[in-house]
């Protein structure tokens, strides 16, 4: 056999030669032992055989429950009572099946299943329910029929991802809103989309789109995977959103969790059928140590054709772009990751991976590209495995892009640990720019788990209780200057250095303080810090509008100028106790001076000839800078030896800006 293409790349990695070919041929395998010769495609269409479906002259309900001894729908349409003729018969396989009258069910009706088994009994929402509701008074959660007269017309035919570099906007539709409540999918739509639409993201990450019980789980803790959270709307209303950012030109990504499940036993799929091991692992290796959740076993075929079947079920029903895997880390090593430090290559390949998440994830990113070619996936995974967004044809597990989570970490420590002057540009350029060649990161400065409650955003790590005081145009405060100039100069390099993609958490852009924080029994059920305030942005006399428009033209820069379309930037000049870095991506020279105090003027490096001009300016007034270079000057370099040009340039302290060659 012929080394895959992903040891020609790495030959570092020749000595796992053998587990890697394995994890090959495992997903080889497995596919055609679950597909027997149809599609993967075919096979994971299992939305369309179970749960309920309403046919021409009949309501057909299915469910997969192998321990169970009777199962019987019940609900309105029985009073809540048991009733025989809503016994479910079982097929083979542990299937169980029952077909009911037309006129038996009607939209809206709330219902369960109620399971017997051999020592026990319970009620249980159906696995494949597409539409779950929380009574607002009992809390209890029920199934809901969702079969409206009028189901939602499209407005769009199905939208086709442009090939181009995906800049994330990361957005949570129950915290959108100002006010003290939980958003809905119609108040992001009519109130929030405009706002991403201008900031010119090509790109939406939803998360906590699959049901979940506690709010406040930031949607983590998945109880129902086919049912989009009833909580911000009905599922026409997430549709309705959906196509309206096709409709804008952006395509729409979701956090899918297949890492672990949520405890709960009633709404969710944990002792679904009576046994702890119907879809999870039994024993200790079913319970998640750290998020306190239960473990898939992706070694179940049954399992394996329920997950795959969710993915290709959220392209279909909502025209979903893609997913953003959560938790990946977990998957792949039995330990969860906790317990190594990855400092080498052979914790990659050692006992404790776990090769039956390994499949299941190369199989996952398969389909999804079968059922959509423009799609794209995202790796959630901070262990570094080699191959992870490598395509499955070179030896990796499929992924299009995985999230460079090492980078905000960076940031963080920086920003706690070292003082202005103690900012290493060397070790800077390093860590952002950092990334196997053959595989695509996206870059950020923060997403949510950056402002969880007990932690901070950048902007509130940088200017503190001052953002509360003086944050008025008309206020000089040195420490406020600081910050945004800071801030400003971080995205930009983050973003300029990224190894194929970006991405922003809501209101990050333009600065949104304080931290996150969702209602609880701790914080007296607060909505103050699960929220996004706008007005903040909207205020002319707010210097938050400074941030949100040198954000825009940052992100615009990049889409027009194609920068991320070049695997890396190129390095022209580092000089660590000066704290001048310089580097070119796509044409574009980024300059900057992170020193707190030290301008430089005539500061020379060598580039080619030719006129250039600014094009981004962080230190512009119309960004809240000093306004210290003139913008609309041109540079010329001067020849300083046969094919040899040095340009010089003014480089204010605390400032980035970028250089594009206009003419010859």
């Amino acid at each position: 056999m012929n080394d895959p293409v992903i040891i020609k790349n790495d030959p570092w990695l020749n000595p796992f030669k053998d587990a890697i070919n394995r994890r090959i041929d495992n997903a080889i395998h497995k596919e055609k032992e679950l597909t027997q010769g149809k599609t993967l495609k075919e096979f994971s269409a299992g939305h369309e055989y179970f749960g309920l479906h309403k046919k021409a002259d009949h309501w057909v309900f299915r469910e997969w429950a192998p321990n169970a001894e009777g199962i019987y729908l019940f609900g309105d349409f029985t009073k809540w009572q048991v009733r025989n003729e809503f016994a479910l018969k079982r097929l083979d396989n542990g299937v169980w099946e029952i077909k009911i009258p037309l006129n038996a069910i009607e939209h809206g009706q709330l219902y369960h299943l109620f399971l017997y088994w051999k020592g026990g009994e319970g009620h249980r929402i159906p696995s494949y329910a597409r539409r779950v509701v929380q009574d607002p008074q009992t809390y209890v959660f029920n199934a809901q029929v969702w079969y409206p007269d009028k189901p939602y017309q499209w407005k769009n035919p199905p939208f086709q991802r442009k090939n181009e570099p995906p800049l994330i906007y990361e957005a949570h539709v129950g915290m959108a809103d100002e006010n003290g409540k939980v958003a809905t999918y119609e108040e992001f739509r009519t109130n929030v989309l405009h706002r991403v639409i201008k900031a010119g993201y090509n790109t939406i990450q939803f998360m906590a789109i699959q049901e979940h019980p506690y709010y406040g789980s930031f949607g983590y803790h998945v109880s129902n995977y086919f049912a989009a959270s009833s909580r911000f709307g009905t599922p026409d209303e997430l549709k309705a959103l959906i196509d309206e950012c096709h409709t804008a030109g952006i395509s729409v990504i979701m956090d899918i969790v297949h890492s672990h499940a949520v405890k709960n036993e009633v709404e969710g799929l944990s002792r679904f059928d009576g046994t702890l091991y119907q879809y999870f692992h039994d024993g200790p290796k079913g319970d998640h140590i750290a998020w306190d959740s239960r473990c898939f076993n992706y070694g179940k075929n049954e399992v394996i054709h329920f997950l795959l079947s969710n993915c290709q079920f959220w392209m279909d029903e909502y025209r979903f772009d893609g997913f953003r895997f959560d938790g990946v880390t977990s998957m792949l090593y039995f330990d969860h990751g906790l317990s190594r430090d990855f400092t080498s290559y052979s914790q990659y390949y050692d006992s404790g991976q776990d090769e039956e998440a390994i499949t299941y994830l190369t199989l996952a990113n398969k389909l999804i590209h079968q059922v959509n070619p423009s799609a794209i996936t995202i790796a959630e995974e901070m262990s570094g495995m080699p191959g992870l967004s490598v395509s499955i044809e070179s030896g990796g597990m499929g992924f299009d892009y995985r999230l460079a989570m090492g980078v905000p970490d960076y940031w963080i420590k920086l920003i706690k640990e070292k003082k202005d002057d103690d900012w290493h540009v060397g070790n800077m350029f390093h860590e952002l720019s950092s990334h196997r060649w053959d595989e695509k990161t996206i870059n950020y400065a923060e997403s949510h788990d950056q402002a969880l409650v007990g932690d901070k955003t950048i902007i509130f790590r940088l200017i503190d209780k001052d953002m509360y005081w003086d944050m008025h145009v008309a206020h000089n405060n040195m420490n406020v200057d600081r910050g945004l100039a800071l801030h400003r100069m971080i995205r930009m390099i983050t973003i300029s250095t990224a190894g194929g993609g970006y991405l922003n958490f809501m209101g990050n852009e333009f600065g949104h303080p304080e931290w996150i924080d969702f209602p609880r029994q701790g914080n007296n059920w607060s909505y103050h810090h699960a929220r996004r305030q706008w007005s903040l942005v909207d205020n002319k006399e707010l210097r938050y509008k400074f941030l949100s428009e040198f954000d825009r033209d940052m992100i615009n820069l990049v889409k027009q100028e194609g920068i991320l379309e070049q695997n890396f930037p190129h390095l022209i000049f580092e000089h660590v106790s000066d704290q001048v870095l310089i580097f070119e991506r796509k044409g574009l020279i980024f300059i900057f001076n992170f020193h707190p105090t030290q301008s430089y003027p005539d500061y020379a490096f060598e580039t080619l000839p030719g006129e250039y001009k600014i094009v981004l300016n962080s230190d512009s007034g119309k960004y809240g800078g000093h306004q210290r270079i003139d913008d609309s000057i041109p540079y010329r370099p001067y020849q300083a030896g046969e094919n040899w040009y040095h340009l010089k340039v003014y480089i204010p302290n605390r400032t980035g800006f970028a250089l594009k060659r206009v003419g010859l």
